[in-house]
C-alpha cells in the first residue's frame, strides 16, 4: 500500500518515538461528560501504529460525540510480557483518574484494539491478563479490529517474538493466547477481519468468535471478503460502515 508523504512522516514519527507508556487524549471541548474510548493501534508489538489505528479512530470518534485516548505503550524490546499489560491497565487507571477534569462518562467505557494492538485489548478482558487481574471496572465492550489473537501455531511471529519470544514454554503460549483464556467473565465484543488478511492469519479471529460463543459473551463478529491487513476506517473497501457498526454494539452494551 503506497502511503503519502505526510502519512509516512507520521509513521516514522511514531517508528522512533521514546519506547515508553504515554497516553494522547482527543477529547470533545463542549464542557459536557462524553463516554470514552480506550484506543490501542497496532504495529506487531514493535512499533504503535498511531497514524493509521489511532489518531484517524480518534478523530471519527470526536466526530461522532465520543473521548477517544490513544494509548502508546512499550514495543521492540520492551514489549515482553506483561509489559504491554501493564501499560494497558495504568493507561486504564489514569483515565478513570482524570474522569472529572477531562468530562470522561466512565460507565461503560471501551477498549479498541487493531492487529498486535487488537492482542492487547483482547487480554485486558481476560481473568490472566486483564481487567479483573488488576482490580480495574469491566469494560462496557472490546472493539477487536483484525486482531492477533493466538500465541500458538497460528499466531503472527513477530508479536509473539517480541511479546513472550519464539521458544515459550507452553504454559506461556497458552497464557496469553486469548482464546484459551475467555470465560464467563469476558466483556462483550465487536470483532471483525478480513478474508484475504496476508499478514495475521484469519483463523486467529475464527478461534476467538468459536470462543466467546462458547462462553455466551455478547457478540457481533463479521468477516469482509477480499480485505487485507492493516487498512484501518477502510472507507471505499468492503469493511466501510464497521466503524459505525462497532460504535452502535458498543452503546447496546453502555445502556444494559
Amino acid at each position: 500500500m503506497k502511503r503519502s508523504l505526510p502519512t509516512r512522516i507520521r509513521e516514522l514519527c511514531n517508528t522512533y518515538r521514546p519506547n515508553e507508556y504515554m497516553l494522547k487524549p482527543y477529547l470533545l471541548k463542549d464542557g459536557k461528560p462524553h463516554p470514552v474510548a480506550i484506543l490501542c493501534p497496532g504495529g506487531g508489538y514493535r512499533r504503535v501504529c498511531d497514524f493509521i489505528e489511532g489518531h484517524p479512530y480518534a478523530k471519527k470518534l470526536n466526530q461522532m460525540g465520543y473521548h477517544a485516548i490513544v494509548v502508546f505503550y512499550r514495543v521492540r524490546n520492551l514489549a515482553v510480557y506483561p509489559n504491554p499489560q501493564d501499560d494497558l491497565a495504568r493507561a486504564v487507571r489514569d483515565v478513570f483518574s482524570h474522569a472529572e477534569d477531562w468530562k470522561l462518562d466512565m460507565e461503560g467505557y471501551s477498549i479498541w484494539g487493531s492487529s498486535a494492538g487488537g492482542h492487547l485489548a483482547g487480554s485486558f478482558g481476560t481473568e490472566a491478563m486483564g481487567y479483573i487481574k488488576y482490580g480495574l471496572p469491566k469494560p462496557g465492550a472490546l472493539v477487536l479490529v483484525y486482531p492477533v489473537v493466538t500465541m500458538g501455531e497460528k499466531t503472527h511471529p513477530g508479536s509473539r517474538n517480541y511479546h513472550i519470544g519464539a521458544y515459550a514454554a507452553q504454559e506461556y503460549i497458552d497464557l496469553a493466547s486469548i482464546e484459551k483464556q475467555v470465560t464467563a467473565n469476558y466483556p462483550p465484543t465487536f470483532l471483525w477481519w478480513g478474508d484475504c488478511d496476508g499478514t495475521v492469519d484469519p483463523d486467529n479471529s475464527r478461534m476467538l468468535q468459536k470462543a466467546l460463543e462458547e462462553h455466551h459473551i455478547p457478540c457481533l463478529c463479521r468477516e469482509y471478503q477480499g480485505v487485507d491487513h492493516g487498512i484501518g476506517i477502510g472507507k471505499g473497501l468492503p469493511c466501510e460502515g464497521w466503524f459505525e457498526d462497532a460504535v452502535a454494539f458498543w452503546e447496546s452494551q453502555r445502556k444494559k
